[in-house]
């Protein structure tokens, strides 16, 4: 008798606390989405301006050969699997880690090619640098080539935040759609 009254407290305790992400929870750890740097459009943004929805971040830029493209359409995919109502609650900041190549004009036209709900961010070096040091995301670049052309090394995951700009949770490559698709379902369900 005493067995099942514990597996009955812990059945109820379960139910009075919030479900836990599916992916990998950073409430505690990351800070809240805090930057000014400029937009697509060449004007300059607060991180205030873009509250009152879910928002995921990723940092990358335009000429990644192949772990943004990837990750960005994984994503689009992603979203595309969420109802209407729940996707027109949902931004997604590229931030860009290569201002030097990716000038307003060139990380729109690089957004556009994922949807509408992907808007794209650039800034100034040392902008960038803070918002990267302040949010625990490394990035480096290698040494260029006969042509200039360079890689730049960066993390691939996408950090969600809800409507306030408070960290919630982080989608790594490794995570199955299906557990992303819940998640931002259960932070936009959160709002309502």
């Amino acid at each position: 008798m005493k067995q099942l009254f514990i597996v009955l407290a812990a059945l109820w305790l379960v139910g009075c606390v919030d479900r836990s992400w599916r992916t990998a929870e950073t409430h505690e750890i990351m800070p809240p989405l805090d930057f000014s740097l400029i937009d697509e459009n060449g004007q300059a943004v607060e991180a205030e301006e873009y509250r009152g929805k879910v928002t995921l971040v990723y940092f990358g830029y335009t000429y990644c050969p192949d772990v943004c493209p990837i990750t960005l359409a994984r994503l689009a995919g992603t979203l595309n699997r969420l109802d209407d109502d729940v996707r027109d609650d949902i931004q997604v900041l590229f931030i860009s880690v290569d201002p030097k190549r990716d000038t307003p004009e060139v990380v729109k036209r690089y957004t556009n090619a994922f949807g509408p709900e992907f808007i794209g961010i650039t800034g100034d070096l040392a902008e960038i640098d803070a918002l990267t040091n302040r949010m625990r995301v490394t990035y480096d670049y290698e040494e260029p080539n006969q042509r200039g052309d360079y890689i730049v090394t960066h993390t691939s995951a996408v950090f969600a935040f809800d409507r306030e700009g408070e960290a919630r949770f982080l989608i790594r490559d490794s995570h199955p759609i299906t557990d992303a698709v819940a998640d931002i379902n259960q932070l936009v369900d959160q709002g309502d």
